[in-house]
């Protein structure tokens, strides 16, 4: 289930919350009991690459990893 990191305006905590995808858009009360909070917008980098059964990165030079001299 998916992670939201919201933070309270009025205390200022910052605070996690797992919930579907379809209720990230619903609001959150911090742990402090206040009402008045904000999703902080969370990056996240998903590469595809790496884990067992995976394709080697390609070697060589060249900004596309192969041998056509670009």
């Amino acid at each position: 289930m998916p992670r939201y990191e919201f933070r309270c305006r009025a205390c200022g905590d910052t605070f996690e919350v797992n919930r579907s995808m379809a209720a990230a858009a619903d609001p959150a009360t911090c742990p402090a009991g206040h009402a008045d909070t904000v999703k902080l917008l969370s990056a996240v980098a998903v590469t595809g690459r790496g884990g067992a059964g995976s394709a080697p990165m390609p070697a060589g030079g060249g900004c596309c990893g192969g041998a056509c001299g670009c």
